[in-house]
């Protein structure tokens, strides 16, 4: 069967992780494509109190790492018109996990595409946010990402636009509904039926990219009811090395807390078939409290198809010592294969 490469999810230069796909059927202009990866690794180290202060156990650990198997479909209506699907799910194959087998349906939407008038998809997808704004960041497999990413009010029941690139300009749209069809009085919430609108631009030419977004971030999808604002972009000093930068806040609201301001900093580089990806996080919060977080990992592509890596993540390091590498850093080492 024919192997497809797929567009990859991260910035610059960083050659992965890259999807590979094996097309089941194309003809008359309907395709279908199965893809997926198999993950697994070892886990150990993270923060050793919880919220509460109380201690927690940060050994050694035997994890799957957000395996997954999905479908893309696509069918030609016409030449500018497409009509699109996907479906994808998560599967845990580590052992404590391996009967439930699939135990969550992260892509399921629908939608159309054309060329010269944008793009229209509903049901289930990752945020346009995230796709759009803070992407350039995303370069972890697990920890590492302290910008919001791709649930931040989305998912199931939301609906999205974006428009063609216009002289290097894509803006989008999103709304997310939340309901309470269905509940008795007891089980309604206090919010009620609430509607959470995210929208934005990016603007992408040659090497550098930059998105500017903002968030309706409703209590019902975990946030504090608060806006939230991202202007976050990337450049590909060149093409072995790409730098990002980024800034992230949401006022603090009287009734939920949660403000807060984040900027980061971050490059990947590439030699070969390595890569290795650095970022450094300042946070400071309304209620006065700041920290400081950073995050690297190191990959090796052993093939199209198969790679190794390390990741280190630690939350809240004013200053990377040998103490805090050995009280708080959590550490991530293990292989993929992609199908």
């Amino acid at each position: 069967m024919k192997k497809v490469m797929l567009a990859a999810a991260v910035s610059g230069s960083f050659w992965g992780p890259v999807a590979q796909a094996t097309t089941l059927y194309n003809q008359d202009g309907t395709q279908l494509d199965v893809y997926g990866r198999i993950a697994m690794g070892v886990a150990g180290g993270g923060p050793e109190f919880d919220s509460a202060g109380n201690a927690m156990n940060d050994g050694v650990e035997f994890v799957d790492i957000y395996s997954r198997l999905g479908f893309r479909m696509s069918h030609e209506v016409t030449s500018d018109l497409t009509a699109f699907g996907r479906l994808e799910w998560r599967f845990k194959g580590n052992e404590d996990d391996a009967n439930n087998g699939f135990d969550e349906t992260r892509q399921s939407y629908i939608g159309l595409a054309s060329k010269r008038y944008g793009t229209f998809q509903a049901g289930n997808f990752d945020s346009f946010y995230a796709q759009f704004v803070s992407l350039p960041f995303d370069v972890y497999l697990d920890r590492g990402l302290l910008f919001n990413s791709s649930g931040i009010q989305s998912r199931g029941d939301s609906i999205g636009y974006y428009t063609p690139a216009l002289n290097g300009f894509t803006t989008f749209v999103q709304f997310k509904h939340y309901s309470e069809r269905g509940l008795t009085v007891d089980e309604q919430t206090r919010e009620g039926e609430v509607v959470a609108t995210q929208g934005g631009v990016r603007y992408q030419h040659g090497s550098l990219k930059v998105g500017l977004g903002a968030v309706e971030n409703v209590v019902r999808g975990g946030g504090n009811g608060e806006m939230l604002y991202g202007l976050i972009g990337s450049y590909d000093i060149s093409d072995q090395l790409s730098t990002r930068l980024g800034l992230e806040t949401q006022a603090d609201s009287d009734l939920y807390g949660g403000g807060f301001d984040t900027a980061g900093v971050g490059a990947t580089y590439t030699v070969g078939p390595w890569a290795f990806v650095a970022d450094y996080y300042n946070v400071e919060r309304d209620k006065g409290e700041e920290s400081n977080a950073w995050a690297a990992g190191t990959y090796y592509k052993v093939s199209d198809a198969f790679d190794v890596f390390v990741e280190l993540a630690d939350s809240d390091a004013p200053s990377i010592r040998h103490e805090s590498l050995a009280d708080s850093t959590y550490w991530l080492a293990g292989a993929r294969y992609h199908f």
